[in-house]
Order: C-alpha cells, then structure tokens, then sequence
C-alpha cells in the first residue's frame, strides 16, 4: 500500500470578498498557490499534477475550466495535468481523492490540490438560487430561491417524525461553532457580533428561515481557498530532506454517492435505523481503512455543518450517539473544545465560512494543522488523529478521511 502524506498547505481569509475588492479566480488561486507552496517549500517543478475543486464557477463568474487556471497566473505549471472536479459542496473532496488516486497508482508522486468558489458576485437570494443547481432541478424545491435552507428544513422535519427535534439543540450547535470561530484567524465570522438572544427563537435577533432554521443556523456566502500538496512515499524517500518536516498521512477515507432526490433518499431509508444509511457507511469505510474500531478513536472531528441540520445529522451518523440522539452529545458538552471529542473545533462552515469547491480541503488542512500542532488558538491538546466529513447537495456526494500525525 502507498500512503498519501499531507506536506502542508494554505487558506484564505475566508472574511475576504474577493469581488468587492475588483479580484476574481485569477488572483485568489495565485495567492493560495503561491502561499502553499512556501508553506511546504515545494518547487513548482517537482509538482506532477493538479487537481482543483470548484462547484458554481460558471454560474457565479462566467468562468469554466479552472483546471487550466494554475498555468494562467504561474507559469511554471504550465504543461502540468490538471483538472477540475464538482461535485457541489463535496468538490474539494472529490479533487483529494482524484491526486489519491494518481498517488497510489504510481502515475505521480506530488500533487497538488485547490479548493476555491466565488461566491459575493451576486446579490443573496441569487446567490442561494444558484446554489440550487446542486439539487435535483425541476423536480425539488421549486417554489423557493432559499432551496437549500427548505431542504435542510426538511432533513430537521424527518429527523423530529423519527426521533423528535428540539430546535434549541440547533441553536447551540450555531452558538459553539460560531464561539470556536473567535480563536481562528482565517474565519469569517470571527469579528462577527451577536446579542444574548441570537441563538434563541427571537425572531427579531435570529428569524426564521425556513421551517426550523434560523438565521444563525446558516453558514454565509463566502469567498475564498484552500490549497494541499499531496505526496506519496516515493516522493519522500526522494526528498529526503522532507522527512524531518512536519507532515501527515491520510490513513482512511470513503466515498459514497446517493440520487439527487432528498425525498429518494427518505423512501430508501423508510425502515434504516439512520437517515442516511450511505452517509454512516462512509465513515464506517473512512475507519475502518484506518483501521479504527469507531469514531471514538479520533481525537477531533471536522464536519459539514452548511447548516446547524447537518453537523445534528453528522453527529450520529459518525457514531458518537445511537441513532437520533444527536442531542445528548451537545447536551452533555462531549463535542465542545474541551469535550471528549471536540467537533469543528476551529468554527466549522457556520463559523469559518463556506466557499463550496473550498470546503473539502480546507477541511483537510484543519485536520492536519491539529495533527502537526499548527492550529494555533483552537489546537486541540494532544490531537494526533483526525476525521472529516464532507457531503455535498443533500447528501447526495460524501466524503469522509482520517488524517494521522506522521512519525518522523
């Protein structure tokens, strides 16, 4: 078996708007590309392909195939393969596991990855029905711009006919993640205000949305990248000056793909103990490639909260509770940063923000700040292991990997 190291990488400030600055793909995948790079002390001539991730490009700015965008603005990747993966709010993901792919084959032995979406090209209610081509148009949906905050509206409404759902749980899931943004300096949120009442039913501080969602329970139009150099063990037996740097491996990853229908997905999984049967599998996969017994061996996890609603579904999905009892381990403190197992401890996609083709590896480089002790004011004490969970649509697309320190 090849493994797959994580030598390093790079995030915008995703508090940037890039278009109200007059800057578009160009200057934002130079600018990530440019920092990974000295980040992980690279040569442009040593990276061997490129994959990018990127869902809405053509909608919100015109411009398709980013994959030839690398070359535009450095011209020492000119020549390098490269491609462009979408998978909506999953791409970023999709792109890491296509260099892990080309990693493990042989076909190469560096790559590097970007993730990036603009997204405050247009007014929000436009934005939001752009986002909709995620879901399966003309047939879900259809009487609303807000098209994902009405289906993960929905996914609140299966969860309290099956178990019962307390919107307050929803609320506090907001509140930490927005609380653990204040400690990362790449969030956009983190010099956000907010009152007393902003993660209550007042509906004044924090109105209705759709169905149970609220405001706060929301993540933002955001702009903005993440970048990873991908390396196998080749590469690092070849750079052997590499070897005392600070890296990690991804150890475990899954991959599992449901139909576009939200309400498809409800009648397959009528009689499954989970909601989603195809998103508990894929961690079930992700752990046990790493060899993991269950989720309670990592010591952190990072999560698709696009809204309050999926980091609730996540939460059981992953195996820290049974089956729709998602709250007792916001309840009991067990995710929060000093619980047994912190979750979205840097603030999450409601805290940091979430620019869609971006968010797949940005989490992954979360994962590996905490891993190498990088992450500065929300490291997590002794983190050494861990997962990510990405979806994209109604989790149509999932993705979730385990990221390891690597001992030196």
């Amino acid at each position: 078996m090849v493994s797959v190291h994580i030598l390093g990488g790079s995030q915008t400030d995703f508090a940037v708007n890039w278009h109200r600055a007059g800057l578009g793909f160009d200057v934002l995948v130079r600018s990530v590309t440019e920092a990974t790079l000295a980040e992980t002390g690279i040569d442009p001539a040593d990276i061997e392909v490129i994959h990018v991730g990127n869902a809405f490009g053509q909608l919100f700015t015109g411009q398709g195939q980013l994959g030839g965008m690398p070359a535009t603005v450095l011209p020492e990747l000119w020549g390098i393969p490269a491609s462009r993966h979408e998978a909506a709010c999953a791409s970023g993901s999709m792109a890491v596991l296509a260099a892990m792919s080309d990693l493990e084959s042989g076909r190469y032995d560096c790559a590097l990855v970007i993730g990036a979406e603009l997204e405050k090209t247009v007014p929000g209610n436009q934005a939001a029905a752009y986002m909709g081509a995620a879901a399966w148009k003309g047939h879900e949906a259809q009487d609303t711009d807000l098209v994902w905050p009405t289906m993960f509206a929905a996914v609140a409404e299966e969860y309290d006919r099956r178990y019962g759902l307390d919107p307050a749980h929803l609320h506090a899931i907001s509140e930490l993640n927005i609380a653990n943004a204040r400690l990362n300096p790449l969030a956009q949120t983190r010099e956000w205000s907010y009152t007393p009442d902003s993660f209550t039913a007042d509906d004044t501080a924090n109105p209705t949305v759709a169905g149970a969602l609220r405001r706060q329970d929301c993540s933002q139009m955001t702009d903005g990248a993440a970048a990873l150099i991908l390396v196998s063990d080749r590469f690092l037996e070849q750079h052997r000056d590499l070897r005392a740097t600070k890296h990690a491996v991804i150890t475990g990853w899954g991959h599992r793909t449901a139909g576009l229908s939200l309400a498809q997905k409800f009648e397959v999984a009528v009689a499954e103990p989970y909601v989603f049967p195809h998103v508990r599998q894929t961690m079930l996969d992700a752990l046990g490639r790493a060899g993991l017994a269950d989720i309670t061996d990592v010591d952190a996890v990072e999560v698709h909260d696009c809204f309050s609603m999926s980091e609730y579904m996540a939460i059981d999905h992953l195996g820290i509770t049974s089956p729709g009892e998602s709250w007792k381990a916001i309840e009991s403190g067990e995710i929060g940063r000093g619980g047994s197992l912190p979750v979205n401890p840097g603030g999450g996609l409601i805290g940091i923000g979430h620019p869609v083709g971006a968010t797949g590896a940005r989490m992954l480089f979360d994962a590996y700040k905490q891993v190498t002790d990088q992450a500065g004011d929300y490291q997590v004490d002794g983190a050494r292991r861990i997962a990510t969970l990405n979806i994209g649509g109604s989790a149509t697309t999932v993705a979730g990997f385990v990221v390891e320190a690597w001992g030196v």
